[in-house]
């Protein structure tokens, strides 16, 4: 194995340990524990994250916010990531906002410049066009960490007419339109209620969540699969061969949409409450 080859091997093995010795290393790689050293200061110096202990019980150990492994990409695959990032662009808020452009910029610096160069007129050329809501989200960040981590959460929320407090086990985020929304198993109503995160003023109180306790879906993917079914509040709309059109452009409103061959047609559909 070359030196290049370790070095790469051992960034992966100490990746995936956190803590490990010299002693492990050398006996893993075949080397001596002096070879180990001049690696791991190699790695150091190259940025990969480390301290070292002394003592009896010392040995080496990762920093908190680990370095993935190296992942080989097709150029294919590397302007499929940029054209998925391309379709949030036009979000005002993101769980990982500030992470997003960092990541991005990092990975098209290591890209080779033709490629770099076919990236740039694809983001020139394709998007994924959002209306500008003009509504913030600062807890968006919060939100989705607290639901990753399925909380209980007490928040105070601004509707259409007033402020109110509710207590809620959110079952995911999802967004649409430019807007995040938030279905959750409200618990000062009883039932699963959506609520828009940019309308959420404040998070008062987060616990654990009382697993099992409350009629929650146990994915946001089989929340939205039932909505597609779901008996909500009933509409029905007759419609202008110009209302077709532009109702076509509605993700939500074009699954009830009805063309009458005569012209003209209609909106017969059931919508989900939204808080």
């Amino acid at each position: 194995m070359s030196k290049a080859e370790r070095l790469i091997e051992m960034m992966i093995t100490i990746n995936a340990k956190k803590d490990f010795t010299t002693g492990e290393l050398a006996r893993e790689f075949s080397v001596s524990k002096r070879t180990i050293l001049r690696d791991l200061q190699e790695l150091e110096r190259a940025g990969f994250p480390l301290y070292a202990e002394v003592g009896a019980a010392g040995g080496y150990h990762m920093l908190k916010g680990r370095i993935l492994p190296l992942i080989a990409f097709s150029e294919d695959e590397a302007k499929a990531i940029f054209f998925a990032c391309q379709a949030l662009e036009y979000y005002r808020d993101l769980p990982f906002g500030q992470e997003t452009i960092s990541v991005l910029k990092k990975f098209l610096n290591c890209l080779p410049p033709d490629t770099q160069s076919s990236v740039a007129q694809m983001q020139n050329k394709v998007v994924f066009w959002i209306p500008d809501r003009h509504c913030d989200s600062p807890l968006l960040k919060p939100m989705f960490d607290l639901t990753v981590h399925r909380r209980l959460i007490t928040i105070r929320y601004s509707s259409e007419h007033k402020e109110s407090v509710y207590t809620i086990l959110p079952i995911g985020l999802y967004a649409m339109n430019g807007l995040w929304y938030c279905p959750a198993y409200c618990l000062t109503v009883a039932q699963i209620r959506v609520f828009r995160i940019d309308r959420i003023v404040e998070i008062l109180e987060e616990k654990p969540d009382p697993n099992g306790k409350y009629p929650v879906p146990a994915t946001i993917q089989e929340y939205l699969a039932a909505e597609e079914t779901g008996d909500h509040s009933h509409i029905k709309i007759k419609l202008t061969d110009r209302g077709i059109k532009r109702c076509e452009s509605d993700c939500m409103l074009a699954r009830g949409l009805k063309t009458i061959p005569a012209g003209g047609g209609m909106i017969d559909m059931e919508l989900n409450d939204t808080a």
